[in-house]
This record gives structure tokens, C-alpha cells and sequence, in this order.
């Protein structure tokens, strides 16, 4: 099969969808794989490490999108959605509960969509495809968010493990999912005050073996939510449900009651984020003051390290691109993982979730 590998356009996105050692393990296995040219130089990767792997440079991304299969890592943006074709399969995070448009135009123009965030193993609900980048996700938003409780990034100029003699920051966590789990253990690394707040009794008792007396476990509610929000010095959106829109916990009218200078970070905000006053930003500019708190709404967060970020991901997609590589769409028989992750094809909206946000493109 021809596998094309494009290079990302979304703002500082600098991961590239195929690493030379994933191209290696394809071309052995007799595929053809397009990587447009600089495609990997973010992530560290020249374009002789991928010719040396066995991959076509070619000049354009008209060259890298017109194949098969096209395997990125974020979702396609409005310049490319001219390069997606009936008969294509594209495998990529897309986020479809938060964007109507790109809905749609799949839809429209017939490709066979397969999302890495909905791709679901059976019986025991695992992402396998989300949970590398939740990880990095989870780490960074309390690395970013100790940044900008600097002063002079607009924080209150916390430190959040404190010094002797001055207590430190507090840190909450809305979700105990991978990304809450992962923001824990930097934010109690760091000597930082934490809670999680989850609605799953269950998994704040996992976590209790997981952190003991180190981080508070509070069971979800408003009003549990509004007590933490009103004191914490960094707010950690971590919640995720699968295919959909993320729950809004954290009202405007909240947020009003939060400390001058406390910062947000909503690591939900590609699936439409948890707090009302959270938009996406971008790495180029990834923070704004609303109701006096810094709001940070980056949706590819991992994007800032993207050696680490574009290796995770391939350790955990490659399985995966090498069964649609070799079998097409009749992998997704065979996987019912992989077939979970199918969002649209056939000019339909096929994923469950994403039908249920959009009722009226089902057709």
C-alpha cells in the first residue's frame, strides 16, 4: 500500500505522524511510504533519516496526501480539507465533537476516518492510542502551569512547592483519568498541595493505592468543585468522555470567585474544554486573562516536545498502521479495537458518540 505521511500545519505543531523506525518496519514489510519533505525536522528527524529508512521524499503535501493511506497527527485543517478523497483512509486524532466543520466535510467528501482517540479496546474501555499523549499531556500541564503562576506571566507568583516557612501552591485536578493520574504525580514531585476530584468512587480508591495520604481524593460535585476552585492556586482540567463533548464543571460565574492570578489549564479543550471561559489558544500565544485568571487552552499540548511525543505515539499506533497497511479496511474486521476508532466513511457519520453530538448529519 502507498502511505503518505504529510507534514502538520496546525500552529507549532512540530510531531510528524511516522518516525524513521516505523517507516523501516513498513517498507520491510513491502509498502511505500511518501513523507513530504521536512516533515519530521521538529521532532528531529532530517529527511535523509527517512530516505535511509526506506521512505520517497516529495517536495509538496499534495504528494504526501494522495495516497491510500495518510497518516498525520492532528486533525486536518481547512487548507488541507482539498487533499481528503473518497476511497482514502486517514488516521489522525480528530476531536470530532468539537468541530462541526470538519464533520462535515468528511462526510462530504466520502474518506474512511479513523481516529487514535476513539480507538477502543473491548472489555477493558482502554485507549490505547489516546494514552500516550494523555501521559505527556497530564506531565506538561502542571510543568506549564507552574510557569504561569509566574508574575511575570500574569500568575499570582506562586511557587508551587513552597519554601520552609511558606506553605506551598495547591494544585486541583478535575478527573483521575490517565491525564489527572500523570498531573498528580508531577504536581506532588514538585511538593505542591494536591486534590483530584473524580466522579468514579472506584478510581479515587485505585488512586488511593496509587498516592496514599499524598494527594486529597474528593468525590465530584458542584459543591466539592466550587470549595477547590475558590482556594487553588492552579485548576488542571483532565476530564475526558470518549467521542463527546466534555461536561462543563467549572461555570463563569465559578471562575469570578477564584483567586486574582490563579491559572487554568484545560487539557480537555480539544474536545471542547471543561471550564466555560476556556477557549483554544495556540503555542504561539497560549494564555489570556479572563475574570483576573490566566486561562491556558492549547489543544496539542504535546506538540511542545515533540522528540518525546512523536516516538510515544508511534510505539502505539504502528501496530495498528501496519494491519490497515496490509489489509485495508477489512483490518477493521479483524480489530474491533481499530473498528471503534472509525468516526466516518462511506460519506456516513458512523461513530455513536459523534452521532450523538450531531443528530442532524446522520443520515
Amino acid at each position: 500500500m502507498e502511505i503518505g505521511v504529510p507534514k502538520e500545519t496546525k500552529d507549532q505543531e512540530f510531531r510528524v505522524g511516522m518516525s524513521p523506525s516505523s517507516v523501516r518496519a513498513l517498507k520491510e514489510k513491502g509498502h511505500a511510504i511518501f513523507v513530504e519533505s521536512s516533515a519530521g525536522i521538529g521532532a528531529g528527524f532530517t529527511d535523509n533519516d527517512y530516505v535511509d529508512a526506506g521512505a520517497k521524499i516529495v517536495p509538496n503535501p499534495e504528494q504526501a496526501w494522495n495516497r491510500e493511506l495518510v497518516v498525520k497527527v492532528k486533525e486536518p485543517l481547512v487548507p488541507e480539507y482539498r487533499f481528503l478523497q473518497k476511497g482514502q483512509i486517514l488516521f489522525t486524532y480528530l476531536h470530532l465533537a468539537a468541530d462541526r466543520k470538519l464533520t462535515e466535510h468528511l462526510i462530504d467528501c466520502g474518506v474512511s476516518a479513523i481516529a487514535y482517540e476513539t480507538v477502543e479496546q473491548s472489555g477493558s474501555n482502554k485507549l490505547p492510542l489516546l494514552a500516550p499523549m494523555s501521559v505527556i499531556a497530564g506531565r506538561l500541564s502542571v510543568q506549564f502551569g507552574a510557569r504561569f503562576l509566574e508574575k511575570q506571566q500574569g500568575g499570582r507568583g506562586v511557587l508551587l512547592g513552597g519554601v520552609p516557612g511558606v506553605k506551598q501552591g495547591k494544585v486541583t485536578i478535575l478527573g483521575g483519568g490517565v491525564v489527572g493520574t500523570e498531573a498528580a504525580k508531577i504536581a506532588v514531585g514538585m511538593g505542591a498541595s494536591v486534590e483530584i476530584i473524580d466522579i468514579n468512587v472506584e478510581r479515587l480508591s485505585y488512586l488511593e493505592t496509587l498516592f496514599g495520604s499524598r494527594v486529597g481524593l474528593i468525590y465530584s460535585n458542584s459543591s466539592n468543585i466550587e470549595a477547590a476552585a475558590r482556594e487553588t492556586d492552579l485548576l488542571i482540567g483532565a476530564v475526558l468522555v470518549p467521542g463527546k463533548r466534555a461536561p462543563i464543571l467549572v461555570s463563569r460565574e465559578l471562575v469570578q470567585k477564584m483567586r486574582p492570578g490563579s491559572v487554568i489549564v484545560d487539557v480537555a479543550v480539544d474536545q471542547g474544554g471543561c471550564i466555560e471561559t476556556l477557549h483554544p489558544t495556540s503555542h504561539t500565544k497560549p494564555t489570556y486573562l479572563e475574570e483576573e485568571v490566566v486561562h491556558y487552552g492549547v489543544p496539542n499540548m504535546p506538540g511542545a516536545v515533540p522528540w518525546t511525543a512523536t516516538q510515544a505515539l508511534n510505539n502505539s499506533t504502528l501496530p495498528y498502521i501496519i494491519q490497515l497497511a496490509n489489509s485495508g479496511m477489512e483490518a477493521l474486521d479483524n480489530n474491533s479495537a481499530l473498528a471503534k476508532g472509525l468516526n466516518v466513511s462511506n460519506f456516513r457519520l458512523v461513530h455513536p458518540a459523534v452521532r450523538e453530538v450531531f443528530p442532524d448529519l446522520v443520515s
